[in-house]
């Protein structure tokens, strides 16, 4: 039987963990960590403009609540960003998750995220769907029939329709609990492309111009989102968290087969292997159409979304484009539901 050949990094002579097909070069541990590190504080320049005294004009830190859920990308988010901005006295990392309520798949990856943010020394902040006025995903995924039979707009809803509109509340409550300046998302890039793709497929150019990094004044109610991920592939992630020895959850969510992501995750996989640099030339694309936006209207584009589109909830008082934001219809398609039953 021959032996198996291990390239060797294209900057030392240990042997490659990774091989960039869309840079040509092989990488081991070492130089990828240095690889990600150096995209990630370039990404982070660009999105945080930070002074060199950040504090605020009461002595204390600004705050930037990194969210965590146990995966690969939010332990690499957090690994990172103890080791750019950590040292900083002027910024606070508070670590934030959100239990949506997944029996066998949330209380497992949570401990993983707890276990990384205590090694850094980071606190952590949790909240539950329940204490949002949700109930948890597994009840929902169990009353998605009936929320389809009783609702035209429901029905050929996924369960990470739900998850991610609610998810997105709780990031947003934990951001008010900590005081945050900022919120840190652990998108990567194969997300971002796949985000972008999903838009597009749609005609949703509104929405794919919208995607963090937020990088502007916030807007009332929403605070703004950094993604320092977003030039670093998943392959590329998991590769360094396993060197790394990060703690994370393996598992996938039960409820996620059948989402129109997965079928995005394929597409983009298949043109990057054809392709390679595909997704980067994704991510350029919106940068690109962004900027021309900027340029055409002559004002930021937040700004003009802000103040024509965006307005408080009538009932919960979260920014919303709507009357009544996407989570306070879902709650009531979900009172509807209990309401009849118990009658």
């Amino acid at each position: 039987m021959s032996a198996i050949t291990v390239a060797s990094c294209s900057r030392c002579q240990n042997a490659a963990v990774i091989f960039q097909r869309y840079s040509g070069i092989h990488l081991c541990h070492r130089h990828l960590e240095d690889s990600i590190r150096k995209r990630v504080s370039k990404a982070m320049r660009a999105q945080l403009k930070l002074p060199k005294n950040a504090r605020r004009e009461d002595g204390s830190p600004q705050v930037i609540l990194v969210c965590i859920s146990g995966g690969k990308d939010s332990a690499v988010l957090l690994d990172m960003m103890v080791k750019i901005i950590g040292p900083r006295r002027d910024i606070e990392l508070v670590a934030g998750s959100v239990d949506e309520g997944i029996d066998g798949y949330r209380a497992p990856s949570m401990e993983k995220a707890f276990e990384l943010a205590e090694s850094y020394g980071v606190r952590v902040e949790t909240i539950s769907y329940p204490e949002l006025d949700f109930t948890t995903m597994d009840s929902i995924v169990e009353l998605m029939p009936s929320l389809a039979a009783n609702s035209k707009d429901a029905d050929g809803m996924k369960a990470c329709s739900y998850c991610g509109v609610f998810r997105r509340q709780g990031l947003n409550e934990l951001a008010k609990r900590v005081g945050a300046n900022w919120m840190a998302l652990g998108h990567n890039l194969d997300d971002t492309a796949q985000t972008i793709l999903m838009n597009l497929q749609k005609g949703e150019v509104d929405r794919t111009i919208r995607l963090a990094p937020h990088t502007w004044a916030p807007i009332d109610g929403l605070v703004p989102r950094i993604v320092p991920l977003r030039w670093v592939p998943e392959q590329e992630i998991h590769a360094y968290a396993q060197g790394a020895g990060l703690p994370i959850f393996h598992g996938d969510c039960p409820h996620a087969p059948g989402a129109l992501r997965q079928r995005s995750r394929d597409m983009i996989a298949r043109l990057e292997e054809d392709v390679p640099g595909s997704r980067h030339g994704l991510v350029h694309s919106m940068d690109a159409i962004r900027e021309l936006q900027v340029e055409a209207k002559g004002t930021h584009l937040s700004t003009e979304w802000a103040s024509d589109r965006m307005h408080n909830c009538e009932k919960c008082g979260e920014a919303t484009s709507q009357p009544l934001c996407q989570a306070c219809i879902m709650r009531n398609w979900l009172s509807e539901i209990t309401n009849d039953s118990s009658q």
